[in-house]
């Protein structure tokens, strides 16, 4: 029956003007009046037709003129250049391209990854954009600072990005120069090396680990890594280790965090590696916490066997420092949070905060941690430009990153000048 049942107008009533309009009229006319009848009045007909007249009055008489006004409140304009929401139609035929170009418009996260997209390429416009023949000599560079563009990109990502797919993802960015720092923990940098020895498994969250302990097997969510793979690594890593002390003593090396990670790259000589690339490319990575994972505890071991390396952090501090200080713009892409987050974010302090910032991740702010601070926390400490557009995707990175680059870097793929690469 209710689907019967519309609104006619009364004879009489004014037909010339909306009932908004009409509310906000009775609404500053009547402030502090419970009721007020309408002027013009609506009785519901069954089977009438629904006339521009939504709703005047209730069938037991006059509707309060307070609740009117409230329901029926005008809208104000929305801002010049609004995008209206709209998905993608597939009655257009499959293009993945236009698939996620739609996601700007869909809303939700969606609409986070669409705007990630458009800040990645401001990036990379800048980045490509030439510098001034003297804009890039600076006497206070670290030597093994990255040579710099119109951009300088820092892409910093937690250890288990490279211990899933994602890491051929972060290989073709630095394959490929597209990006100029790196940040990454231990796990970062001794999974990719691994994976060069032997491979890592896809299994499953719930796997108990009990079980999987008794079998020698390691999990990272639902991934496999057996045990086996950490002596190999063991076996690969010690004559490194052995040599650097060698060298250190012998011809007074200086080593640091960054160049253990590129001697690493060079050593382990497979193009399948991030660090292979990295060390290539002369692209520096920077881990301040190296010692937190296999690589520590392997340090650890060889520390009695042949005592004596040293690893500056100081150095690698100026390095990453100095890299953002004298960028004519930066962008920060960080992929999870905790330290890599912040060892980059604090870097672009030094230069009143970086220009262009993405990050990925699934924390919130509600424990005040610094994985879950939003952009506009970093705002507030000079991390970020009080002028900057950054966006934070709330989504797994494993799920977003690669559409990530397939619709910026990968969309210009031999845009990016290389360095002099290294043997």
């Amino acid at each position: 029956m209710c689907a019967n049942i519309a609104l006619v107008q009364e004879p009489g009533a004014s037909r010339g003007i909306s009932v908004r309009r009409r509310a906000e009229r009775l609404r500053r006319t009547s402030e502090g009046s419970e009721r007020r009848p309408l002027a013009g009045r609506a009785r519901l007909y069954e089977g009438a037709s629904l006339p521009s007249v939504h709703l005047m009055e209730n069938v037991a008489g006059d509707l309060p003129a307070g609740a009117v006004a409230a329901v029926l409140k005008p809208s104000e304009g929305l801002p010049e250049g609004s995008l209206t929401v709209h998905g993608y139609d597939f009655d257009r035929g499959l293009d993945y391209h236009a698939l996620l170009q739609s996601y700007l418009t869909t809303g939700f996260q969606a609409t986070s990854f669409g705007q990630a997209v458009n800040e990645i390429n401001r990036m990379i416009e800048a980045k490509l954009t030439p510098l001034a023949e003297d804009e890039g000599n600076h006497a206070d560079l670290n030597p093994c600072s990255r040579h710099l563009t119109g951009c300088t990109i820092f892409l910093g990502f937690t250890s288990n990005l490279i211990s899933s797919g994602v890491r051929e993802t972060i290989r073709f960015l630095v394959q490929h120069n597209m990006v100029d720092v790196l940040v990454t923990t231990a796990g970062g940098v001794e999974e990719d090396l691994i994976k060069c020895l032997a491979p890592t498994y896809v299994g499953d969250f719930s796997l108990r680990g009990k079980e999987l302990r008794q079998s020698g097997i390691n999990r990272i969510g639902n991934l496999l890594v057996p045990n086996d793979n950490y002596c190999k690594f063991e076996d690969w890593l010690m004559p490194i280790l052995d040599q650097m002390v060698t060298e250190q003593d012998t011809e007074g090396v200086k080593w640091t965090p960054s160049k253990f990670i590129a001697r690493l790259g060079k050593e382990i000589n497979n193009p399948e590696s991030v660090y292979y690339w990295a060390q290539k490319n002369s692209i520096p990575v920077l881990s301040p916490a190296l010692t937190d994972g296999s690589l520590g505890d392997m340090i650890f071991f060889h520390s009695y066997k042949k005592p004596g390396l040293v690893l500056d952090i100081v150095e690698d501090l100026r390095l990453i420092n100095t890299q953002a200080i004298f960028a004519r713009k930066t962008g920060m892409i960080i992929l999870g949070g905790g330290l890599v987050k912040h060892h980059i974010a604090n870097a672009n302090l030094m230069r009143n905060g970086a220009d262009f910032s993405v990050y990925v991740n699934t924390a919130q702010e509600f424990d005040g941690s610094d994985s879950g601070a939003r952009p506009d926390e970093a705002v507030s400490w000079g991390k970020i430009r009080m002028d900057a557009k950054p966006v934070k995707v709330y989504a797994d990175a494993s799920l977003v990153f690669p559409l990530l680059v397939a619709e910026t870097f990968a969309q210009k793929p031999n845009a990016f000048a290389p360095e002099k690469q290294n043997d």
